[in-house]
């Protein structure tokens, strides 16, 4: 089931939108409502984008404050993190642009793929996305064993 599972706030699903000419992205209709009061965009790992509500962007920036400033992994990490990330809010047709900057990190161009990652949402270049889904999906159960040893199904 896509969306917003009821009562949790999680994010799930996948959906495929496409850029407009002026970078936007038209939020898929089930992550409105946890998106409207406003976003943090950044950097997210494997080229995607991090998409954060303010509460979960806040929680994890308070995390990550928490490292030593004498770790050097700990500053390259917030320095990354947080210089290329922009706060919006979706405008009345549920849109935000996506700067120039972080499009081109991701290597987003018109065909996206965003995914319901639980606390966050991630946008990544539509074929990126398959074919990382595509390796990934080979070590799926696996990972699961080797991760979550006493995770029932």
């Amino acid at each position: 089931m896509a969306g917003d599972f009821p009562g949790t706030g999680l994010l799930l699903g996948t959906y495929t939108p496409k850029l407009d000419e002026k970078g936007r992205l038209i939020l898929p209709a089930k992550f409105r409502a946890r998106l409207a009061p406003g976003l943090v965009m950044t950097r997210g790992q494997e080229r995607c984008l991090f998409l954060l509500p303010m509460d979960e962007f806040s929680r994890m920036y308070e995390q990550v404050r928490q490292a030593p400033v004498t770790s050097r992994q700990a500053r390259d990490y917030l320095r990354v993190f947080l210089s290329g990330a922009s706060d919006e809010v979706p405008d009345k047709q549920g849109r935000v642009v996506i700067p120039a900057a972080l499009r081109e990190y991701a290597g987003l161009d018109r065909d996206v793929a965003v995914i319901g990652a639980g606390t966050r949402v991630e946008v990544w270049d539509k074929q990126a996305w398959e074919t990382y889904l595509a390796a990934q999906e080979e070590s799926y159960s696996d990972t699961a064993e080797q991760i979550f040893p006493d995770l029932q199904f």
